[in-house]
């Protein structure tokens, strides 16, 4: 059977329902690194196409940043978390008080480093909420952190992705910070590409058959 016609928009409601108490998490901790109030919420969770996929960010050849992990223990697969590089240079320049920091343009070591935290706490919080409603045990690789066009960063982590599903799962993120006078909301997505057969132990580890 098709993948996608197994994930039921009911799979996708518990799958948003973890990534809003990631993402209440990932707030607090962005909060005390940025010294400010951050709020972030999980708007809408879909399963999409890898063609999909690339339309979501407004195609391959857009320039983002990324951070890419892999994951393993019972479930395997990978995880990108992809800003559009303005908005990314935009969070890190309020992060370490740099305003030339430009991902587009010879970034600091500190801003890449600031950015590769960032999505240690994002990546970090959503797999800890993953955990706590699964018991899963699951083991992120250190995550790697690219700016270049959407097409290359998601080619490269998808080598060592299976190759046997074409669907991945996209978690949309909304941050909006107070130090914006017209409080800008920031735009992510992850996107988690579990190996094929790690869907079902995920979903049944959560007692969804």
């Amino acid at each position: 059977m098709d993948m996608k016609e197994t994930i039921t928009s009911f799979h996708l409601d518990v799958l948003k329902e973890i990534g809003n108490i990631g993402a209440a998490h990932a707030a607090t901790a962005l909060s005390a690194l940025l010294t400010q109030k951050i709020d972030m919420h999980v708007p809408k969770v879909e399963m999409v196409s890898f063609n999909d996929m690339m339309e979501r960010v407004g195609g391959a050849e857009t320039f983002v940043t990324g951070i890419y992990l892999r994951i393993e223990g019972d479930v395997s697969g990978g995880m990108f978390f992809i800003m559009p590089v303005e908005q990314a240079s935009h969070f890190i320049r309020q992060l370490i008080h740099e305003p030339q920091f430009d991902f587009a343009n010879e970034p600091s070591d500190l801003g890449q480093s600031a950015m590769q935290e960032m999505g240690n706490i994002l990546s970090g919080s959503y797999l800890s909420a993953l955990l706590d409603f699964t018991k899963l045990k699951l083991y992120p690789t250190p995550p790697a952190l690219a700016s270049d066009m959407f097409g290359a960063i998601i080619s490269a982590g998808l080598i060592e992705v299976s190759q046997v599903s074409d669907y991945v799962i996209v978690i949309d993120t909304s941050i909006v910070t107070e130090a914006d006078q017209n409080r800008e909301e920031v735009s992510g997505h992850f996107f988690l590409i579990p190996d094929p057969d790690s869907f079902e132990t995920i979903f049944n580890s959560l007692g969804v058959t």
